[in-house]
């Protein structure tokens, strides 16, 4: 699976095949690019090392800040004033960004430090990235969990230098530069320093060791040298008084000639930074040792699934998406600065509301152990600040993304338990999830049973839910059923005269792309929508069955064509999230067949290789575990312990699960191109004929989870036409009676 990433997908503006059949009709209202970059990382490390220009909005690349349609570009060529640490992935608009302590080789006076060179010969791979500076310097960077090491190659110079800016932050837009409060940076001598800058409020600390034998060491203030200095400090900085300041390495170099720059990081202290430095890479050159010890945990993180089958571009797209969703979140474990105490410490959970439907069932599946680290470092953020993110950052402060999502984490608390996840002690996270349901948009909810935005309704109601189960497991009868009363009340959100969600305003989308979301109740959901019949003409028309294909937004599109593109109540394809579950709606109305073909032609048409290869953001790799579950053929319902089942994009799969494997295995199977192969058209969908797990008949179109992370065999025999397979066992819903529910588990 290794050698299938391709880090530099989504990295640029989509450039996809035009689409054929049903995924021309569907409408993409957000940004074209996916946002990725393409620097080194470790699997859900603590560390990345980019090349840095500034731009959109993870540093690399070209882009401006873009909201909508095609992005703009800031520069005309692909070019970096150095390399940062600590880049978002797939990200859009979330106003704090890292990109800290920008490494800079140079062969220039320092006063073109923060110029911008162009690049080429770019290569990266997972844990390893490369490139050319125009000034000559071949420049190449690897990561550790907690350490970044930098290898450059100079040309022939009397004065070569290594800088390093510790006050740069954020991205070149506006409003989008990070400005350290309070700084010092201190220099030891023989190649190495260390320096704090605390940045949205978080110190961050680095201990530098550089490689030069027979190089000068010095610091420097606004681009000048304090030759003799040893330490500077730094209070109460502004945006007005800040200078750039840092450390500078310099002497002469043969053709050719290395210098190897190694930074250990910590939140704790530069005592700590030293210790993570020589813990990964001792008191000699590194690079080579790190980058090997990185490729291995990658190979070894990107086993845990592995597909037999499928094309060429179908499984470099599949690898890359599967190496997309394990970069974030970012673990420094024993590293909190906000609370002294050992244990995990996960910063980088930027969009909570994209990635608990699809990414936090990933983790939870093939690296469980880091799926409870997280559960148990999000608890403790709970503990110190009043209440579980909705998204967190490597920042101090309240700036939580609350008006994207309410009482998301519970859903992933609910999954663990039920999963029997040991490790956590659940009486104190039962007091945890139901002290948040009260806080923000929750105490509305509780005092009138509906809160607009009309979606944290839906997020409410499902929180009480997910918490209700929690609870009942934990012999608290009576907290259970006072909550699950309270879950009812996804009802208040919809408007029965038309069967979907009440006029409101929405995170993006509209009310069409949040009416079908799959909630705790779908079959009271289904009925309130007019039934089957009725439920399914309002998915088709959503869908665009039928519908003549539309054009999508370009370059700056005017407020009119926007509104016109809204207007269509449209599915937003996979450029962006808040429908991504709405293909498996079909399946609780008796209609898997219709989900395999819109996700035959979302797999085929919204997904590629090359730069272009993403339909919208990433967004810290929510987009790319749609597709590993989609290409999978399974798709879990975060919070409600099931997975549901559909025709697989790969003849075999296997998910290493915990200490088990789940195998999903069929016949009939039919290779299929996607789009960038080169067709045309859409290539026929298959249909599940029949299943069987473990041997036995499988009748219905689900899975509990705990099934999955048993381990087993799921066999599915497919077909070129729809079945009656899946159509009468319909997925477990809150309004069933006690017996189907215990049957569906």
């Amino acid at each position: 699976m290794l050698d299938n990433v391709d880090p530099f997908i989504g990295v640029a503006a989509t450039d996809l095949p035009k689409a054929s059949g049903l995924a021309a009709t569907w409408w993409w209202p957000k940004p074209q690019v996916g946002n990725t970059h393409p620097g080194a990382t470790s699997p859900l490390g603590m560390v990345s090392a980019c090349a840095y220009s500034g731009a959109y909005p993870t540093g690399y690349g070209r882009y401006t800040k873009n909201t909508e349609g095609v992005p703009e570009e800031m520069f005309e060529r692909l070019q970096a004033s150095g390399f940062t640490h600590f880049q978002q992935s797939g990200t859009g608009a979330i106003r704090k960004y890292y990109n800290y302590v920008r490494v800079t080789p140079m062969v220039q006076p320092l006063d073109a430090l923060g110029e911008s060179w162009p690049l080429r010969d770019e290569v990266a791979e997972a844990g390893y990235y490369a490139a050319t500076l125009d000034t000559g310097v071949r420049c190449e960077l690897t990561v550790g969990t907690k350490v970044a090491v930098h290898r450059y190659t100079f040309p022939e110079h009397s004065s070569a230098r290594v800088v390093i800016d510790l006050s740069i932050g954020g991205l070149a837009i506006e409003h989008g530069r990070t400005v350290p409060l309070r700084a010092q940076v201190e220099s030891m001598g023989h190649g190495r320093a260390q320096g704090t800058v605390a940045m949205e409020g978080v110190p961050l600390s680095v201990y530098v060791d550089v490689i030069s034998p027979g190089w000068r060491q010095m610091l420097w203030y606004d681009r000048r040298l304090i030759d003799g200095g040893t330490r500077l400090d730094f209070d109460s900085i502004r945006h007005t008084t800040l200078r750039p300041f840092g450390m500078l390495f310099m002497g002469p170099t043969e053709p050719g000639q290395t210098v190897e720059v190694r930074l250990g990081f910590s939140l704790r202290g530069c005592d700590q930074a030293k210790q993570n430095l020589e813990r990964e890479c001792g008191n000699g050159p590194a690079f080579d040792a790190v980058r090997s010890r990185t490729r291995a945990r990658w190979r070894e993180h990107l086993d845990r699934v592995q597909v037999d089958g499928g094309t060429p571009a179908r499984r470099t797209v599949f690898a890359t998406a599967l190496y997309h969703s394990l970069i974030k979140p970012c673990f420094a474990d024993d590293e909190s600065p906000f609370w002294p105490t050992s244990g995990p410490f996960a910063f980088d959970v930027c969009t909570m509301w994209d990635i608990y439907k699809t990414q936090l069932p990933l983790l939870a599946a093939i690296v469980p152990d880091r799926a409870a680290d997280l559960l148990e470092s999000l608890i403790r953020v709970c503990e110190e600040e009043g209440n579980f993110p909705i998204g967190y950052r490597m920042a101090r402060g309240a700036d939580r993304f609350y008006r994207q999502g309410s009482a998301l984490v519970h859903t992933a608390l609910a999954d663990a338990h039920a999963l029997g996840r040991a490790g956590l002690d659940w009486n104190w996270a039962l007091v945890h999830m139901v002290d948040d349901l009260r806080r923000m948009y929750g105490e509305e909810f509780f005092e009138h049973g509906v809160v607009h935005p009309i979606s944290h309704t839906l997020d409410l109601a499902y929180g009480h839910h997910c918490t209700a189960q929690v609870a009942r497991a934990l012999n608290d009868g009576r907290l259970a059923d006072v909550l699950e009363e309270r879950s009812r009340q996804w009802s208040n959100a919809f408007d029965p005269s038309t069967g979907l969600l009440r006029d409101s305003e929405f995170y993006e989308g509209g009310k069409w792309n949040y009416s079908f979301r799959l909630l705790h109740d779908m079959a009271a959901r289904i009925a309130l929508a007019g039934g089957d019949r009725a439920f399914i003409d309002k998915l088709d028309r959503f869908f665009g069955f039928g519908a003549a294909p539309v054009t999508q937004p370009g370059r700056r599109p005017q407020p009119a064509e926007m509104a016109a593109g809204y207007a269509l109540n449209r599915f937003e394809g996979l450029n962006n999230e808040p429908d991504m579950e709405a293909p498996w709606a079909y399946h609780y109305a008796g209609r898997p067949d219709r989900t395999a073909q819109i996700v035959n032609a979302a797999l085929t048409w919204q997904f590629g290789t090359g730069p272009g290869g993403l339909p919208g953001n990433d967004d810290s790799g929510g987009l790319s575990s749609w597709y590993v579950w989609a290409s999978l053929g399974l798709f879990p319902i975060a919070g409600q312990n099931l997975f549901l089942v559909n025709a697989p994009a790969f003849e075999r799969a296997a998910l290493r699960v915990g200490g088990n494997e789940f195998v999903i295995e069929t016949s009939g199977y039919q290779e299929k191109p996607i789009g960038v192969d080169g067709i045309d058209r859409d290539p026929p969908t298959q249909y599940v004929q029949s299943a069987t797990l473990n041997g036995k008949p499988l009748h219905a179109a689900h899975l509990s989870a705990a099934a999955v992370h048993r381990g087993g065999v799921l066999h599915l025999r497919l077909g070129p036409e729809p079945s009656g397979w899946g159509r009468e066992v319909r997925p477990p819903s809150l309004s069933d009676t006690p017996a189907k529910l215990e049957e569906a588990r």
